[in-house]
């Protein structure tokens, strides 16, 4: 099992928007094959950076989860509001193996 972290740099101003956005999000990863985390926000310290954790078990599993969520609906709507919103100003992926298991 992989799991995917997604750091976002966010417009501080525009923590509603994220929260739409992960919102959204919480509705269409799970639909789409992954195992949804969660979403979080800013709410001490960096005004600025927020998450998305999910897990895939594995990348080729990743590449049909993508391709399955371009297609969807509520995923083709959620890219549409970020891009037209314009409050992710950065996203970074990392991708981690626990190994304590």
């Amino acid at each position: 099992m992989l799991t995917c972290i997604i750091r976002y740099d966010i417009e501080p101003t525009a923590r509603e928007d994220f929260a739409t956005y992960a919102r959204n999000w919480g509705k269409a990863i799970p639909r789409c094959g992954a195992a949804l985390t969660g979403y979080f926000a800013p709410h001490e310290g960096s005004a600025s950076t927020a998450y998305g954790i999910y897990d895939i078990p594995d990348l080729a599993s990743y590449e049909a989860y993508r391709a399955r969520l371009a297609a969807d609906p509520l995923g083709r709507e959620n890219y549409a509001f970020a891009q037209a919103r314009r409050f992710i100003r950065r996203e970074e992926r990392t991708w981690l193996r626990r190994v304590d298991r």
